[in-house]
């Protein structure tokens, strides 16, 4: 196995482009972010937001009826498309022109909604993010993974990941599995943990950034709207999976002497994404 590329400033600076002064809006990317349930909107609602602070143009959250009111005041700057359904989706029916798409954050696991990943799999060709129950509905269905487009991110903390690629005894075990199941599918793995692992391939990359305090609710959401951002923003999926990983953890690390690690929310790290962005700056 080849030995872990760090992902250090240094690295990232390779990867990163300055913002035009003359660009626009329209030249930013428009991000789409689909999921959400009942109950759990508040997935959307933060991943729909660090969409935003990472820089996007524009962002639209896809949600069931029962998000509307949720995502339009906790996030105004956020557009908002529904689902038929009240409760969860039900089917992804889509008239958008949008440059990425993340998918599965609060999703839940409806056959419904399983069906409507299935067709939205097997119908968009645009650069995407699979995360949460989507990465888990794909687990109970191994064949749809075969409809996922060429160069799309997965982002799984270790059970998700364990449920793609099967169990693992060892470390060079799970390293081997995953190389494996990311040159078959060609996907690139985001394989979420202490420390992150970015798998694209036989290149394996380990992130520098993040501590303790991003082990807290929602902070896969945060991660999720941001990696979308960037893949909007053009950047090549294994760029936007790396400068994504390495923003998210520099959060953290920006952060701490503030909050400490036990009141350090997924709320901060999206109030620290500016922060982390005037780092590559100076």
């Amino acid at each position: 196995m080849n030995s872990p590329i760090l992902i250090d400033r240094n690295e990232i600076l390779k990867r990163y482009k300055t913002i035009d002064k003359y660009t626009h809006k329209g030249m930013q990317g428009h991000t789409l972010i689909i999921g959400g349930s009942y109950g759990k909107i508040g997935a959307v609602c933060l991943g729909s937001k660090a969409a935003l602070k990472t820089g996007c143009g524009l962002v639209t959250a896809f949600v069931p009826q029962c998000g509307y009111d949720i995502v339009q005041i906790s996030v105004p700057e956020v557009m908002v498309v529904t689902d038929d359904h009240e409760k969860y989706i039900s089917e992804i029916a889509l008239n958008l022109d949008v440059n990425a798409i993340g998918i599965g954050p609060g999703m839940g696991q409806k056959m419904a909604t399983q069906k409507a990943l299935h067709d939205f799999l097997s119908n968009t060709s645009l650069p995407l993010v699979i995360d949460a129950d989507a990465l888990n509905i794909l687990s109970h269905n191994p064949s749809w993974v075969a409809l996922v487009s060429p160069r799309t991110i997965l982002t799984p903390h270790p059970k998700e990941l364990e449920r793609l690629i099967g169990k693992w005894y060892t470390k060079e075990e799970m390293f081997g599995k995953a190389v494996v199941f990311s040159l078959v599918n060609q996907v690139v793995i985001v394989m979420k943990g202490a420390p992150t692992y970015i798998v694209d391939g036989e290149m394996i990359y380990v992130n520098t950034t993040g501590n303790a305090a991003l082990a807290t609710a929602g902070s896969g959401d945060v991660l999720t709207g941001m990696i979308t951002s960037l893949l909007a923003q053009s950047y090549k999926p294994i760029d936007a999976a790396l400068l994504g990983v390495y923003l998210h953890g520099l959060t953290a690390d920006i952060a701490l002497p503030e909050t400490g690690y036990q009141s350090f929310i997924a709320s901060d790290i999206i109030a620290n994404i500016g922060r982390a962005y005037l780092s590559l700056e100076n």
